[in-house]
């Protein structure tokens, strides 16, 4: 019987350098879709796969998510006084999981902000967690993972299949066989390649399954030229010694990694939203219309 996995990593060190000048004082992670920071939605997820413990890597500038998922008793009792339910309930969803933070003091790469979690995971199979993608399905992207790995005992990754055009931006697989059906074996992982060169169009997405093997391989790995250690040169070294899985992801993907991106994601969780779907969609119908209008060509 393989351990059941009940952590998980979630990287939050970066610079957001793609979002300045707003991710100068704000982390990139506490931008929000709507009205709820990204990482709450990656919070969220690894609690309906069963995770119980989280740890955020954190770097120089992150204090709000702490306070984000930190108890307001101040707050919470003002809206119990108003009868705000709802957003009483909405801000209790924040600090309902063991939630835990360590410092990543230079930010090395995501190789480097797994490993910085190594005392934390000690030596559990654990879930890694980005918090670019928000995932979208009837069973979350994380529990698949965990299903799969009671299946298989073997690190595995989500991938999903990109535009050809678009698959420099990502870690690609080269599969060597579907074992069953959206269950690859892998022969190697290559970060970034140009479309020309790509192995295939399954892409890596922001979920791992990882064994704890992956810290030996981490503490021994050489930073590339820009200085970062990169995590899916350590998984393709993982691979060589036990079998890593690539577990291709069927559901929605919302990306929020890029300014254009998360504004798309905006406005389809906007859509969505019982507040403001209806006067967003009316906004939307006659903005289209103006650009249409604009677009026209002007009789003389």
């Amino acid at each position: 019987m393989n351990r059941k996995v009940t952590k998980a990593v979630i990287p939050a060190a970066g610079l957001g350098t793609r979002f300045l000048p707003e991710t100068k004082a704000l982390p990139k992670e506490m931008l929000p879709i709507v009205d709820t920071p990204t990482i709450q939605f990656i919070v969220e997820e690894a609690k309906k796969s069963g995770i119980r413990d989280i740890v955020i890597v954190i770097g120089k500038g992150k204090r709000s998510i702490e306070d984000h998922f930190d108890a307001n008793p101040e707050l919470e009792q003002n809206l119990e006084e108003r009868n705000k339910t709802n957003m009483l309930e909405a801000i209790r969803k924040t600090n309902d999981m063991n939630i835990y933070f360590i410092r990543q003091s230079h930010p090395r790469g995501l190789g480097d902000a797994i490993y910085t979690a190594r005392s934390f995971i000690s030596n559990e199979p654990f879930v890694v967690m980005l918090g670019d993608d928000v995932m979208e399905d009837k069973v979350p992207l994380t529990k698949q993972l965990m299903n799969s790995y009671q299946k298989t005992g073997a690190s595995t990754l989500a991938v999903k299949r990109v535009a050809h055009k678009d698959i420099s931006k990502y870690g690609v697989i080269a599969p060597s066989e579907e074992v069953e059906p959206g269950l690859f074996n892998v022969k190697k992982f290559v970060e970034k390649p140009a479309p020309e060169k790509a192995p295939s169009d399954l892409a890596i997405i922001g979920r791992y399954l990882l064994t704890p093997e992956i810290f030996g391989i981490l503490e021994n790995a050489k930073p590339d030229a820009g200085g970062e250690i990169q995590l899916t040169s350590a998984i393709d070294t993982l691979n060589k010694t036990q079998r890593v899985f690539a577990h291709e992801f069927k559901g929605r993907r919302y990306d929020t990694g890029n300014k254009l991106s998360w504004l798309k994601t905006n406005i389809i969780f906007g859509l969505q939203h019982p507040e403001i779907a209806s006067g967003l969609r009316s906004y939307l119908k006659d903005l289209g219309q103006q650009l249409r209008d604009e677009d026209q060509p002007q009789k003389k």
